[in-house]
């Protein structure tokens, strides 16, 4: 049988996206209701079609941080089919009205939420965003292309034939959630081309993916780049505070774009933080690259580069500087962060605010881990990335990010003089 092209693909969902815009909320929800059911009911056949891919990519010799962002044993894809489910309780934004104001000829205007129309996703490894983004693209009213990476090829085409049954099960048409040939970077090159039917790529993945993807693209492009998260520990904060937040920021899960990859010290608080630190980290099998000051309180730490201020590392390989000021440590951030998570821990009001208002990120926290910049931390549900972009969304992307607003205009007959 012929293979079905990208253009194709995008073509039918291009016309199902005009019924998808329609739909109620009543037959959307039934339809995620439908996916939750068959995860559960299809856990061994997701899981068997996983272990392929991990098998395949230890031999490939992926990296630890990829395997682990690879897996999709029992409990997650309960966890996702539960997220599928809270997807179900939130608002569906489409059709939403801002409120109407008559203008001075009498005419009432207002904005109501609509679909951006055919979303194509280009992501590595990570399956469970196959179905965060069907899930999230479904209830917004959106048709999507899902284009995974190779490494979870296996997994992603059963699930594409589980999202299939189920969406066929509800009444709707597979052309909603269709899954791209994995095979070719071919097919990314074509995805991103097509103008007209696609409107939005959004990539999530290495730095490299989400370069090539932004400089070859034709489509509107959201990014979803590389998480550089900083904390900083200011001059008074809690010791045992900052050591919590940072050994849930770095080792929670190094791999994921949230995990904490520098830490900035006040150099009035490194005697004081420091040497405790350190030591939790050598337990937690943590390396540290530190400037100099920092290697004077942390046994064993090796000499940072300039390479190591702004890396991601996706692993337990933690940068520490220690700064002269909350100033110093603002300046850091906007010279190596990618404006992604940025933390402070902090007992000063007044430094609590200068962060939350001076530094540039998709979320700034205080007194709280870089772990928490997450679509269902923040009540969204499942999340179909975190824009490290500003237009036309910015942080983690549920429903609301996957719509826009158009003009509603309502006369009695009137003329433009």
């Amino acid at each position: 049988m012929e293979m079905i092209t990208v253009r194709q693909q995008a073509e039918q969902a291009r016309v199902y996206a005009r019924r998808l815009a329609g739909l109620d909320r009543i037959k959307k929800d039934a339809a995620l209701a439908a996916i939750a059911s068959a995860l559960r009911d299809n856990v061994v056949a997701i899981g068997e079609a996983n272990c392929k891919d991990v098998d395949n990519a230890r031999t490939a010799g992926l990296s630890g941080a990829m395997i682990d962002r690879l897996g999709m044993g029992p409990k997650i894809v309960e966890a996702t089919a539960a997220a599928v489910e809270y997807v179900i309780s939130l608002d569906d934004p489409v059709g939403s009205r801002s409120a109407m104001v008559r203008r001075p000829n009498g005419l009432q205007v207002s904005r109501q939420r609509v679909p951006l129309g055919v979303i194509g996703m280009v992501y590595e490894s990570r399956p469970n965003v196959t179905v965060d983004a069907a899930a999230l693209c479904l209830k917004s009213g959106n048709a999507v292309l899902l284009r995974g990476g190779k490494e979870a090829s296996e997994t992603n085409q059963v699930l594409g034939a589980v999202l299939g049954q189920a969406l066929a099960a509800s009444g709707l048409s597979d052309a909603a959630v269709q899954i791209v040939s994995a095979q070719s970077r071919d097919t990314i090159k074509e995805l991103i081309s097509l103008t007209g039917l696609v409107d939005l790529v959004i990539p999530r993945g290495g730095e490299g993916l989400i370069r090539f993807v932004s400089e070859h693209s034709r489509v509107p492009v959201i990014q979803h780049f590389k998480g550089v998260c900083h904390l900083y520990l200011d001059a008074d904060c809690d010791t045992t505070m900052a050591l919590a937040l940072v050994i849930n920021g770095k080792v929670q899960r190094p791999g994921v774009c949230n995990a904490l990859e520098c830490l900035l010290v006040d150099v009035t608080a490194a005697s004081r933080v420091l040497p405790a630190l350190g030591k939790v980290l050598t337990e937690q099998g943590v390396e540290v690259r530190g400037c100099n000051e920092t290697i004077k309180f942390i046994e064993g730490a090796q000499t940072a580069t300039e390479a190591d201020w702004g890396c991601e590392y996706l692993d337990k390989i933690l940068a520490v500087r220690v700064v002269a000021n909350i100033d110093a440590a603002m300046a850091h951030v906007a010279t190596y962060g990618s404006n992604h998570s940025e933390a402070i821990c902090t007992n000063s009001y007044a430094h609590a605010q200068r962060w939350l208002n001076e530094v540039d990120a998709s979320c700034v926290l205080v007194n709280a881990s870089t772990r928490f910049n997450d679509g269902g931390e923040l009540g969204l549900g499942a999340e179909i990335g975190i824009s490290t972009s500003k237009l036309h969304a910015y942080g983690p992307m549920g429903l609301g990010s996957l719509t826009t607003e158009k003009w509603i205009v309502l006369g009695e007959g009137q003329v433009r003089s």
